[in-house]
């Protein structure tokens, strides 16, 4: 009776571990907001025999069709940086909700981004294009290079 016991408990805490890393990874999640999405230019679609080298090219052969693609990149705003993300697999991109929050992690040089307020539950993966920080502001005393200037031109007073 008594391995019966200690089998059921185990069991028990064996089932409940899941649901504990679950809520680890929620407290994990940072949120930022979408500021703005532009369309930039992300490569061409080439088409045509431009790649089968000088014999094509010699023969006359050198028409190519090419289509160049946008893709969006978003702006991704929180309180310590800026975001410049693009999607990593564009087939199945879909577009967000700008002016929403997203909640975000960062994972093996990629950004996993949802916007569950919007109704995009599903973390996608974003390419980080750039990072900003938001604080670039210089201290109140100035940099070592301001001071370097004062200094100078104390030395030039002094002089006349």
């Amino acid at each position: 009776m008594n391995a019966k016991t200690s089998f059921i408990i185990g069991l028990a805490l064996l089932s409940a571990m899941p649901l504990f890393a679950g809520d680890k990874n929620k407290k994990d999640l940072q949120r930022g907001m979408l500021e703005k999405m532009d369309a930039v230019p992300c490569g061409a679609k080439q088409k045509g025999l431009s790649g089968l080298g000088s014999f094509w090219g010699s023969a006359g052969i050198t028409h190519i069709n090419s289509d160049e693609k946008l893709c969006p990149q978003y702006l991704l705003r929180t309180d310590q940086m800026d975001y410049e993300i693009r999607p990593t697999n564009l087939k199945h991109a879909v577009l967000l909700p700008v002016g929403q929050e997203g909640e975000f992690t960062i994972k093996n040089n990629e950004m996993l981004l949802s916007a569950p307020e919007h109704g995009i539950r599903k973390m996608r993966s974003y390419e980080i294009v750039s990072m900003t920080p938001t604080n670039t502001n210089t201290s109140a005393s100035g940099s070592s290079y301001d001071e370097g200037e004062k200094s100078s031109n104390l030395r030039q007073d002094d002089e006349h």
